[in-house]
């Protein structure tokens, strides 16, 4: 007799409908609908060796702005990190039932080989979201981290600066800073941001889209000065506060995202005489420059949200259609924290 339960269970697995958001254009400016494509697909059975993940939770970031321009083609799936739990296997690194964060992109579902993968840890708590490893337990938090403790090489009672304060990046590095005994100041678009930051611990924030002067602001906020700037924001932002630097401060440049709209590139002034006369040092960086200390890394940081040291605020728009507005109002300064779809 004919098995149909076991023909519609193997149908059932060879035609995993998958849907994915593609580059149709590249950004000219402040990114548009159109500049996206939402595209379906049937995926292939698997493969010895291979896994299908299915989304739970996505991520959008600012560097996606500049590196779909430098890393991506017009038809690329757009680039991005998940977490997904395995729904099909054929890899015993990844059997049916775990999670992981994956290098999949804007997809619902992805076919991988498991290079693109990374269990979560396993001591994951179960009172802890799984979207928190696409945030301060995942890749931003870890850029908090690295920037703070291998590119500043920030000391107790030193003060910082970071912009974009009340971002993914930026809420941990204020947080991290002040667990390491620093002052902390911190810039932001709007007035809820400020008290958001100030409940977080930050000891002196202001809203940079309403102060008269930004020059005096960051005079008012520290008068003797910064030891170390994280600098997320760049352009207009960088140029004033680099005079405002003391003699031998660090500089972090994690990102620009004051420039990453502009149709025409912005120009000066130059920091070079600033730069010579304060000595300072100034350094770019990416995250996967310390990869190998990754694991390490989350535990602690972990464990900092498990003691309420660290506090971690997510922005949340539910559907997987909604990612192009969830891109672009994170680009608008919408977000508090993290942004996350949740699928």
């Amino acid at each position: 007799m004919f098995d149909f339960k076991n023909f519609f269970n193997n149908l059932d697995k060879t035609m995993v409908q998958a849907k994915a958001w593609v580059l149709k254009q590249h950004f000219e400016g402040f990114p548009k609908y159109s500049d996206f494509e939402l595209k379906h697909e049937q995926l292939p059975e698997l493969s010895d060796g291979e896994v299908l993940v299915e989304a739970m939770f996505l991520s959008v970031d600012p560097y996606m702005w500049p590196f779909s321009r430098f890393r991506m083609q017009p038809g690329d799936v757009m680039i991005g990190t998940q977490v997904a739990k395995v729904i099909q296997s054929k890899n015993p690194e990844f059997p049916v039932g775990s999670h992981v964060v994956g290098q999949c992109g804007w997809r619902t579902h992805t076919v991988s080989d498991g290079t693109s993968l990374i269990r979560l840890l396993n001591d994951w708590p179960l009172n802890v979201s799984f979207s928190h490893a696409l945030g301060a337990i995942g890749m931003p938090g870890l850029t908090a981290l690295y920037g703070l403790e291998e590119v500043l090489a920030i000391k107790p009672g030193e003060t910082l600066l970071v912009n974009a304060a009340a971002g993914a990046v930026g809420s941990v590095v204020g947080q991290l800073a002040k667990l390491k005994g620093c002052k902390v100041v911190g810039s932001a678009g709007s007035d809820a941001k400020v008290a958001y930051l100030k409940e977080l611990g930050f000891d002196h924030v202001f809203n940079y889209k309403t102060v008269q002067s930004l020059e005096e602001a960051l005079k008012q906020a520290s008068p003797e000065g910064y030891d170390c700037y994280f600098d997320n924001v760049g352009g207009h932002f960088s140029s004033v506060a680099l005079p405002q630097m003391k003699c031998f401060g660090r500089i972090a440049v994690c990102g620009g995202i004051s420039t990453y709209n502009n149709k025409e590139p912005q120009t000066g002034p130059y920091p070079q005489l600033t730069m010579i006369m304060k000595q300072l040092h100034m350094e770019g960086f990416l995250v996967g420059r310390w990869e190998h200390k990754n694991q390490e890394s989350l535990k602690r940081m972990l464990t900092w949200l498990q003691e309420g040291k660290l506090k971690c605020t997510e922005h949340v728009t539910t559907g997987f259609d909604n990612m192009p507005t969830a891109f672009m109002g994170l680009l608008h300064g919408e977000n508090m924290g993290k942004a996350i779809i949740k699928v």
